[in-house]
């Protein structure tokens, strides 16, 4: 068979059922296979970055490798965000690049960016396939290291006169995921830590989606009475109601569900990087803090904070083998504290004089099904779904740990093609939504029902909130336009809605959920209420 019919073969093998793209004339033969594969649903997307954030957004709800192709430089570069944000983000992904004619390489050809180089700082791996019979090899292990270990994006550059070539082709087996455990001697060290705690506290982090193990969590928590917070923007891995669930450790994280960390003797890193926003700086965890770092990746292990004890395991093997240990449990009322601090710092109900943003989340809270996804884009309007939203179960989230503007919309594009029965919902603000908006015709073109909020505040909200920190009142670059993102979404055939009080969003909402079509609600906001906790005229006052 050809190159490229081998590369849709690998695709087929893995169980990957819709893949995401900007067509080019670099990798024409693989459209051309693609057109032959029943079983795979190709989304042509907008834009490059639009068609990566997709594919990133489908493989965080699969957790199988996202598959994203484009053309060449231009299309490479445009969709780098995507890969970014799947390499901090720990998500599978193997993008496709056509690359130009090998005769052609270092003569600086038409669109020729040496891809490999330029993505290896962002991958797990890059490779530039020559040789046409090695291609089932060498794409098989792009997919094997893409989601073996800490999961990650994979690039391989693929030169155009390579792709129609006909050969024998020879398949391996699908890789499957190791699932290593911890020894007798770290399960060991793990409850005897454990046992020396009067305070402990578990951070839970993307390792715990990645590896399925959401209810050995819950299981390994309620046996031992562990208070539970979750990393930045992995809301979903532990449900926000149990009385063990302690908070969510992110921007603007309120400060007495900081105090829960800081006042903690024992704590469980449990597959989470430790990031800069997480950690609230690098500053959150202590030298005589014991830390006990359980990962699938031995990099991560001592990469952010040396721990006492560094473990390399899946997390759901390893939370069932250490839960069938024994120890005597004297932390209750703590747990109940640091319940109850978070409790405090994010009660969901409202008031009259609550700002409409606070009213939309509790709508959502209300209304959307306990199985609703979320999705969101960076900016300040998200402090209002991560303080105020309760995720009650596994896979209702996913949001860029990278803090990648423009996410939001084609996220939830790929999270909907994942879970067609859900409800998606996606969040952004005036500034994110109108980077990636053009995907807003892809839902329509393909007939994917998504509801987008935008919340329209003519500014780049967070970017100024800094601007008045540091520089008050000396405002550059931040204050944006007039538009109407109802009437966009109506002339690419969505629905559009523009509200301004929470009794025009809670009809609004009522008709998007009724609607079995994209639908965007633009909400205005008033440029004061800057932030959940401040106005651009406190912040400029603050002393």
């Amino acid at each position: 068979m050809t190159s490229a019919k081998a590369i849709v073969t690998c695709i087929k093998k893995e169980g990957i059922s819709n893949v995401f793209c900007v067509p080019g004339e670099s990798y024409l033969p693989v459209l051309d296979a693609l057109y032959d594969e029943t079983s795979i649903q190709v989304i042509a997307a907008r834009h490059e970055g639009g068609a990566a954030f997709m594919a990133e957004g489908y493989a965080k709800s699969t957790r199988k490798p996202g598959v994203v192709f484009a053309t060449r430089g231009v299309g490479a570069t445009n969709l780098s965000i995507g890969v970014h944000t799947a390499y901090q983000d720990s998500t599978p992904m193997v993008v496709f690049l056509g690359q130009v004619h090998s005769k052609f390489r270092g003569r600086e050809g038409f669109q020729e960016v040496d891809l490999d180089e330029l993505f290896k700082p962002i991958a797990k791996w890059a490779v530039e396939i020559n040789d046409p019979e090695r291609m089932p090899e060498l794409v098989q292990r792009a997919f094997r290291i893409a989601k073996t270990g800490r999961p990650g994006p994979v690039i391989v550059s693929l030169p155009e006169d390579v792709l129609p070539v006909e050969t024998e082709m020879t398949f391996g087996p699908v890789a499957a995921v190791p699932e290593p455990t911890p020894s007798r001697n770290e399960i060991n060290d793990v409850i005897n830590m454990l046992s020396t705690a009067n305070q402990p506290l578990v951070i839970a982090g993307g390792g715990i989606k990645n590896g399925a193990a959401e209810e050995a969590l819950v299981n390994f928590a309620e046996k031992f009475s562990l208070p539970v917070m979750v990393a930045f923007r992995r809301h979903d891995v532990f449900p926000n109601e149990h009385p063990l669930y302690a908070g969510h450790l992110g921007l603007g994280t309120n400060k007495k569900v900081l105090q829960s960390v800081k006042d903690a003797d024992v704590i469980l890193a449990l597959g989470t990087r430790l990031s800069e926003v997480t950690t609230q700086d690098y500053t959150l965890i202590e030298a005589d803090q014991i830390l006990i770092h359980i990962d699938i990746d031995d990099e991560t292990l001592g990469k952010v904070y040396a721990p006492h004890l560094g473990v390399v395991a899946h997390m759901k093997p390893a939370l069932e083998v250490i839960q069938e240990e024994n120890i005597t449990v004297t932390w209750e009322d703590w747990s109940a504290t640091c319940h109850q601090r978070f409790v405090e710092a994010s009660h969901v109900g409202v008031g009259e004089g609550d700002y409409i943003n606070k009213k939309i989340i509790a709508t959502l809270h209300k209304e959307l099904p306990e199985d609703a996804l979320l999705t969101n884009d960076a900016g300040n309007f998200a402090g209002w779904l991560h303080t105020y939203f309760r995720f009650k179960k596994k896979h209702t989230y996913v949001g860029p740990t990278s803090g990648a503007m423009g996410y939001g919309l084609p996220a939830a594009i790929g999270a909907k093609l994942a879970y067609p029965k859900k409800t998606v919902v996606s969040l952004s603000g005036d500034g994110g939504f109108m980077m990636t908006v053009q995907e807003l015709e892809t839902a329509v073109r393909y007939h994917i029902p998504v509801i987008a909020l935008v919340f329209n505040n003519n500014m780049y909200g967070t970017i100024r909130m800094h601007q008045e920190m540091h520089y008050p009142e000396r405002i550059v670059g931040t204050d944006l336009g007039d538009v109407s993102f109802a009437k966009l979404a109506e002339s690419v055939g969505a629905v559009g809605i523009t509200v301004e009080t929470i009794e025009g969003f809670n009809a609004a909402f009522a008709k998007a959920l009724a609607l079995y079509k994209p639908v965007v609600i633009e909400i205005l906001t008033d440029q004061e209420q800057i932030s959940v906790t401040s106005t651009i005229e406190q912040i400029r006052h603050r002393k």
